[in-house]
């Protein structure tokens, strides 16, 4: 069927004039707000970069630039799961002790081969996501109380198998595992690959699929959604699930990398991903977001870390400070354009109904 040959998600069915009767300032504005709202932090981070490249002669350096894609790999894992939730217009605050007890889980079991490490992780943390999904999707409750119950029950876990973080696991040097996560190929660190091809799992899923055209329905217009015939309780059980698994992978790919699974991790890592994917054009309200947007903004989020730690003078304080700032501009954008636009790039229900048929 057509509606699954296209890039971009149809317009949803209206009585609002077509753009051969509306005046020509109407549609550029429109245009220009879809521009800035997909693209708007790609222009950032491609001018930030450049200033950075002429302003530090360190930055623009082979090791910097591999060093920035291996640290920003295991946030953009996390980021992705969080897409997926935000644009169904939940939240999901419990990734950053999932990407903790992950990573405990993934050195704790390492020593009973790397099959377990990396299965173990994702089995627990997956399981949380269910519970989650479960929670807010059949119950009704509240994204944030949900979530952030289940914050604090994963921390608890986590330092429970510590021993009160008491005990920190370590990842034998040379095994499979710990190659997984220090190792390279063609210049790039594993982590990095692993990275890229979940993200283009993750568009293909969220553009090309039946499931990811129910993700947009669902955070279009949830109620219009299950009237149409999208399956509104799975498919939100689905996302909360996969941001469990995909927080818990980062975690125990972060173990790796680190040879152990330190017990401090994760923490305001929920606020991160939130802000990358937020910053990258994904709508907290939901029906409207771009996996690669949220790359973008993890990307963001680093270099003006990395930024800042170039200048020298300046403690690590002020990328808060910044990302804030940043964060707080994207919103005001974004309010800005879903005022002066048409909700053209929202997938129509029609097209979600078509999939689910």
């Amino acid at each position: 069927m057509s509606a699954t040959k296209t890039d971009a998600p149809m317009v949803t069915a209206s009585n609002e004039p077509t753009d051969a009767t509306e005046p020509a300032g109407s549609a550029r504005s429109e245009r220009l707000s879809a521009l800035v709202q997909q693209h708007g932090a790609l222009a950032v981070l491609v001018i930030v970069s450049l200033v950075a490249s002429f302003s530090f002669d360190s930055f623009a350096t082979g090791d910097n630039i591999t060093n920035m894609a291996t640290s920003s790999a295991f946030l953009a894992v996390v980021a992705l799961g969080m897409t997926f939730v935000i644009i169904t217009g939940g939240i999901d605050l419990s990734v950053g002790s999932l990407f903790a007890l992950g990573g405990v889980l993934a050195a704790w079991g390492s020593r009973h081969g790397t099959l377990v490490a990396l299965l173990l992780p994702l089995a627990v943390c997956g399981l949380i996501g269910v519970v989650n999904g479960l929670l807010v999707a059949r119950s009704r409750l509240a994204p944030f109380i949900v979530t952030l119950a289940a914050m604090l029950g994963a921390r608890g876990l986590m330092l429970a198998i510590t021993d009160e973080g008491a005990n920190t696991y370590l990842i034998a040097k040379g095994s499979f595992l710990a190659e997984l996560g220090q190792g390279s190929t063609l210049g790039l660190g594993n982590p990095v690959w692993i990275t890229l091809a979940l993200f283009a799992a993750g568009a293909v899923v969220l553009r090309r699929t039946r499931f990811g055209q129910h993700v947009y329905a669902v955070g279009g217009n949830e109620d219009a959604a299950a009237l149409m015939g999208a399956p509104v309780v799975r498919t939100k059980i689905l996302v909360y699930t996969l941001s469990g698994l995909l927080a818990g992978l980062a975690g125990a790919l972060n173990a790796a990398w680190l040879a152990s699974g330190v017990t401090i991790l994760g923490n305001g890592m929920e606020l991160d991903a939130i802000s990358a994917v937020v910053i990258g054009g994904t709508l907290l309200t939901g029906g409207l977001g771009y996996v690669s947007g949220s790359l973008v903004g993890v990307l963001l989020l680093k270099v003006i870390q990395n930024v800042i730690n170039q200048i020298g003078s300046l403690d690590s304080s002020y990328q808060l400070v910044v990302s804030g700032a940043f964060l707080a501009l994207v919103v005001i954008a974004q309010t800005w354009a879903a005022k002066s636009a048409a909700p053209i790039s929202r997938p129509s229900l029609q097209t979600a109904c078509w999939f689910s048929w």
